[in-house]
């Protein structure tokens, strides 16, 4: 409908003058007096549910256009259909009724974004949650932007390093990477997220934290443990607890990426968490059915791959002459029992890097983090690892792998040789090393050190239970003895031979009661 300000009208001499002028005076006389008309078309509820609501009489709103309802409420036209618009509400709609009128804003969604957002835990419409006032901003950009193309993009070769060593070690992520975390309710996934970003405190990385469909209590917790190893200086939490709106949630993990991808374009380094794209596919299955959308598999909708590959597909490296920025990104989704073939889970793991598979058994058995190494894999991270990890950790992987196969088959008390025996004996002490406190991020270099040192057989003679205290004397003797060769692994130089051998008569001092009170 439309609707004309009763002081605004259009003259007879002007509308004389268009008609018989030429086409070029038309064009800018018409444009400067429907400048001066204040028109604006509205329509109509029809009905409104869990949501969602259908709206008449908007012949030409645009697809994702801002709709504005009673009291201030936004919703997004979603499904536009021949005599009704599907519209996706942002906000509480118990107030709204049939026949309310709902006005164009003739804007599609948006966000802010600036340098204000670091530090502030936000909602997914940007609507500060810390009791920190309001947001102060660059500027304000839609939520959906299309993903740079293949021409834009760089290869993926700087490590992110998460201070797991695990990970770092075995499954390294690099700057740019999309790497999966998935597993089990309750196995650690976000445990893994936000211990790298706890790590990124000296390394200039920026942070994103996405929580889609948690509890309020546990997003209040997440942030307190960030505030207290003082990383929220770095981070924005953006927040669609499970108590908000359908549509909230469908749009945070869309808003936190436009944030990040504001510093990604100014040449800096970004790391975004969606915790997690299992609620996120929920969410938006829910609001699907409600507007009659035909269910696929598992009664998610058709598009439900389209909308993850179009989200994760903005996580990149630009090129230099474009800044040279990345997006990095960590998605978590949940699984039922181990089930990783199913349908949101094959989704993923086909549009992302890589994954980080987490297992109940080995959280049960306090393994933590409780990482698969089997059931893991990057498929990028292995060329922006540093140099130092390749020369340690080159066969670690494989003869971890062995050593589960074989331990697995000496639980049948079959009769071992020695041989055998020492292959076990060494993964375990292998397992024991890359079993790591949460919140307790470790340098690459003293990572480097403790792994050199395993792997060379340092370790084999001290008892499992004294492995945590042989751990910290390396890590300490390493950081105080031997500097240059910190130095030299953290700037990705390839350590030699000699190298290697300084660095494990080192270890074994710190592990020689002698040789500590030499140090000393």
């Amino acid at each position: 409908m439309s609707k004309q300000n009763p002081n605004t009208t259009l003259s007879n001499t002007s509308l004389k003058d268009i008609l018989f002028s030429t086409d070029k005076a038309v064009d800018g006389a018409l444009t400067e007096e429907l400048s001066r008309l204040q028109i604006e078309e509205t329509g109509a509820v029809i009905s409104i549910g869990s949501g969602i609501a259908s709206v008449s009489g908007l012949a030409d709103v645009q697809a994702e256009e801002l709709l504005e309802f009673p009291g201030g409420v936004l919703g997004i036209a979603f499904n536009l259909d021949a005599n009704e618009v599907g519209v996706i509400m942002l906000g509480s709609s118990d107030k709204i009724t049939a026949g309310a009128r709902v006005r164009r804003t003739g804007r599609v969604v948006d966000i802010p974004v600036g340098e204000g957002l670091l530090g502030r835990v936000i909602d997914a419409a940007a609507n500060p949650l810390d009791n920190l006032g309001s947001l102060s901003f660059d500027e304000r950009r839609p939520i959906e932007r299309p993903a740079p193309p293949i021409m834009s993009r760089a290869p993926v070769t700087e490590p992110l390093q998460t201070g797991l060593k695990v990970v770092d070690a075995l499954i390294p992520v690099g700057r740019g990477q999309r790497e999966l975390i998935l597993g089990d309710r309750q196995v650690g996934k976000t445990a893994i997220a936000i211990d790298a970003i706890i790590n990124q405190a000296e390394t200039g990385v920026l942070c994103i934290y996405c929580a889609i469909g948690q509890q309020g209590s546990a997003v209040a917790k997440l942030v307190a443990q960030l505030h207290k190893f003082d990383a929220m200086k770095y981070t924005t939490v953006v927040v669609a607890s499970g108590e908000d709106a359908p549509g909230l949630r469908y749009i945070a993990p869309y808003a936190a990426t436009s944030i990040a991808e504001f510093f990604m374009e100014q040449g800096r380094d970004v790391l975004i968490v969606y915790d997690d794209l299992t609620m996120h596919a929920r969410a938006y299955r829910e609001l699907s059915l409600l507007l009659e959308r035909p269910p696929g598999r598992e009664a998610y909708p058709g598009d439900i791959f389209y909308i993850h590959s179009r989200l994760l597909e903005r996580s990149t490296h630009l090129r230099e002459e474009l800044g040279g920025g990345s997006l990095t990104s960590l998605p978590i989704i949940e699984t039922q029992a181990q089930n990783i073939s199913a349908y949101i889970a094959t989704n993923l793991i086909s549009i992302t890097d890589g994954q980080i598979y987490l297992s109940p058994e080995l959280y049960q058995k306090n393994q933590l983090p409780a990482v698969d190494v089997g059931k893991s894999v990057s498929r990028v991270g292995g060329k922006t690892q540093l140099a130092a990890y390749r020369g340690v950790t080159g066969d670690l992987r494989l003869s971890y792998a062995q050593f589960e196969e074989l331990e697995t088959f000496a639980r049948f008390g079959t009769r071992l040789d020695e041989k055998t025996r020492a292959i076990i004996e060494r993964g375990r002490r292998v397992r024991r090393v890359l079993t790591q406190p949460q919140y307790k991020p470790i340098a690459v270099y003293e990572q480097v050190a403790v792994l050199l040192a395993t792997t060379a057989g340092v370790l084999d003679e001290i008892e499992l239970a004294d492995i945590p205290a042989a751990e910290g004397k390396i890590r300490v003797t390493i950081t105080k003895e031997l500097p240059e060769l910190c130095d030299k692994i953290v700037r990705g130089e390839v350590l030699q031979e000699k190298d290697q051998e300084v660095m494990i008569e080192m270890a074994k001092k710190a592990l020689d009661p002698e040789g500590v009170a030499q140090l000393e």
